[in-house]
C-alpha cells in the first residue's frame, strides 16, 4: 500500500529501470512463444487473459464500489478502450513474426507522435514548435526503417508487413489512450487497468473463437512465457510506471520509455543473434530523437 511519505529520491528511478527492464522483455518472450508454435492471437489473448486474471482481486477489493455503479458511458468508454488494445497487441505480435524486433518495437513506440497528431485534429490541441519538429524527425526515422528493411529482407521474412503491422499497433495504442484518458479520469488505477485488460481479453477471445485459433494443445514452456509476459511486461512493467507518475514528470517518463526499443534490440541481438544495417540504425536514431523532442515539446 502507498503511504503519504515520500519515497527516497532514488527509488523512482530504480522502479522505472526495473519497469523499462520488464517491458523490454516483451518482444523477446513472444517470439520465443512462437518458436513453440504459440499462435500471435493467443499469445495476446494470454497475456491480456492473464494479467486481468491476476488484477481481478486487486481491484475487486480497491474499487469493487465503483466498478459497481459504472455509467453506461463509462462502459462504452470501456468496450473502445479494451478493443483498441486487443488491436494493439494483436497487431504488434504478429508484426514480430516477419520483421525485426529492432524495427517492431521502434516503430510501435511511436504513439507519442501519433496521440500528438490525433489531439491536434480532433481536439484542436496545437502541438508546440517543438513538437512538430519532433514528429517530422521521427516519421523520417520511421521511412528510413521502412526503407532499409525493404532492401535488406531476409529470405522467408516480410520486412514491409511487419513494420506496417507495427505501426497500425503504435495507432491502436493511440486510440486506446486517447480513450483511456477520458476513462481514466473518473476510475481509480485499478479499476480502470482491470477494466481495460479484461474488456480487451474478452476481444481477442472472440477473435480466437472466429478465427479458430485454440488456446490449449500447445507444450508446457509455451504457456510458462505468456505467463511471464503478463506478469513481467504487462503487470510490473506497465505498474512501474503508473507508480512512478506520482513521484516524476509524465514528459521524464515518456522519455524513459524510449528506452524500449534499444534494450530490445539489445536482448535480441544476444538471444537471436540478430543485427541491423547502417541506414536502419540511422532510423532508430532519428525515431528516438523525434519522439524525445516530442515528448519535450508536451511537457512544455
Amino acid at each position: 500500500m502507498e503511504t503519504s511519505e515520500a519515497p527516497p529520491r532514488w527509488l523512482p528511478f530504480v522502479v522505472l529501470g526495473i519497469g523499462l527492464l520488464a517491458i523490454s522483455f516483451g518482444a523477446i518472450l513472444a517470439r520465443f512463444a512462437q518458436a513453440y508454435g504459440l499462435p500471435s492471437l493467443t499469445i495476446a489473448t494470454l497475456r491480456l487473459g492473464i494479467a486481468a486474471m491476476v488484477i481481478t482481486p486487486i481491484a475487486l477489493w480497491q474499487s469493487g464500489r465503483v466498478l459497481r455503479t459504472l455509467s453506461a458511458r463509462q462502459l462504452l468508454l470501456t468496450c473502445g478502450a479494451g478493443f483498441f488494445l486487443a488491436l494493439h497487441f494483436a497487431t504488434w505480435i504478429t508484426s514480430l513474426e516477419y520483421t525485426s524486433v529492432a524495427s517492431s518495437t521502434a516503430l510501435v513506440t511511436t504513439n507519442l507522435l501519433w496521440v500528438g497528431i490525433a489531439s491536434f485534429i480532433l481536439f484542436g490541441e496545437k502541438p508546440s514548435r517543438l513538437m512538430a519538429v519532433g514528429i517530422v524527425i521521427s516519421l523520417s526515422g520511421s521511412l528510413l526503417i521502412f526503407w532499409s528493411d525493404s532492401r535488406n529482407s531476409v529470405a522467408g521474412s516480410d520486412p514491409l508487413l511487419g513494420n506496417f503491422l507495427a505501426i497500425v499497433g503504435s495507432w491502436c495504442f493511440s486510440a486506446y489512450l486517447l480513450i483511456g484518458r477520458r476513462l481514466r479520469a473518473n476510475l481509480p488505477l485499478p479499476a480502470y487497468v482491470w477494466l481495460a485488460y479484461g474488456s480487451a481479453s474478452l476481444f481477442l477471445l472472440l477473435a480466437c473463437q472466429a478465427s479458430a485459433t485454440p488456446l490449449g494443445g500447445y507444450a508446457g514452456a509455451a504457456y510458462l512465457l505468456a505467463l511471464g509476459m503478463a506478469l513481467g511486461p504487462q503487470l510490473l512493467g506497465h505498474s512501474a510506471y503508473n507508480w512512478s507518475l506520482k513521484h516524476v514528470s509524465a514528459t521524464f517518463i515518456a522519455v524513459v520509455t524510449l528506452g524500449e526499443p534499444v534494450g530490445s534490440a539489445l536482448l535480441a541481438w544476444l538471444f537471436f543473434a540478430e543485427s541491423f544495417a547502417l541506414l536502419q540504425g540511422v532510423g532508430f536514431v532519428l525515431l528516438l530523437a523525434g519522439i524525445y523532442l516530442a515528448a519535450r515539446g508536451e511537457g512544455r
